[in-house]
């Protein structure tokens, strides 16, 4: 379905005719009005700048975020930055909404053990299944992506979701750092899209936690940081993704991590 809204313009003695078409890229039609006009390269800049603000505009305003309550999570400080970056969200542990929001996200902070026993007790576990696995942008923050995966050393005996493969064991305490692990870490990225896309090698992101991923399957991990041992602090598969830092708690680098995932889907 196109739509060809027409015009004229004169500029040095020269007369365009712009025909746009929902076929013609919009960049595109930009690049073609720059090079016309001989437009200063720091006044595109603004141009680009804006269009960017405006485009993540309309899909902040567009989403719908579930932050699932289970009773044992980071809930009002994730919330408070989805606020800061324009998109609605809700704190729920209601099923409908889960399932019918565009996003969906599971914090978490606390034991492996209390969280899952936690999500049993409100019938989440396979209302959080099903939403990792139905293809909308899914989002594991701190313990939130240790429940992903089979089980944790942290709670032996006790199921975890079982969606991804890999072990939670808990960071070596002979090594003379302080568990739980708490502070900046810069981390290195295996992979430069979807929650990292326009993320820097070496970022900094913040870290709260005594357990961590190891030996996930490769093509998963999304990236890794140091702390006495390697730790897979991210890991991302399609658009089920999940860190072990607090993008939330991590200034703007954490927010663009946000911002990207917020993207997913469009």
């Amino acid at each position: 379905m196109g739509f060809e809204p027409t015009g004229d313009c004169s500029h040095d003695g020269f007369r365009v005719h712009a025909v746009m078409t929902s076929s013609v890229p919009l960049h595109f039609i930009i690049v073609l009005i720059i090079l016309t006009f001989n437009i200063r390269f720091v006044n595109v800049l603004k141009v680009s700048i804006f269009y960017d603000r405006i485009i993540l505009l309309q899909i902040m305003e567009k989403n719908m975020v579930a932050i699932i309550d289970y009773g044992a999570g980071n809930l009002s400080s994730v919330k408070k930055a989805l606020d800061y970056l324009g998109t609605e969200s809700e704190i729920t542990q209601d099923r409908d909404k889960i399932m019918s929001a565009s996003h969906i996200i599971l914090p978490g902070v606390g034991s492996f053990g209390d969280a899952m026993h936690a999500m049993e007790e409100r019938g989440l576990v396979d209302t959080v299944k099903e939403a990792a696995l139905s293809g909308k942008p899914f989002l594991g923050i701190c313990l939130g992506l240790q429940l992903l995966f089979e089980s944790s050393a942290e709670c032996k005996g006790v199921k975890g979701l079982g969606l991804l493969k890999g072990e939670i064991a808990e960071i070596p305490r002979d090594n003379g750092l302080k568990v739980p692990h708490m502070g900046w870490n810069s981390i290195k990225l295996n992979q430069k899209n979807g929650i990292f896309d326009g993320v820097e090698e070496d970022s900094y992101f913040y870290f709260v936690h005594s357990f961590y991923l190891k030996n996930a399957d490769a093509d998963v991990v999304a990236a890794t940081t140091e702390y006495g041992v390697e730790i897979e602090c991210a890991v991302q598969k399609g658009n089920l993704c999940a860190t072990q830092f607090h993008p939330e708690k991590s200034s703007k680098v954490g927010l663009k991590v946000l911002e990207n995932f917020l993207r997913m889907g469009e």
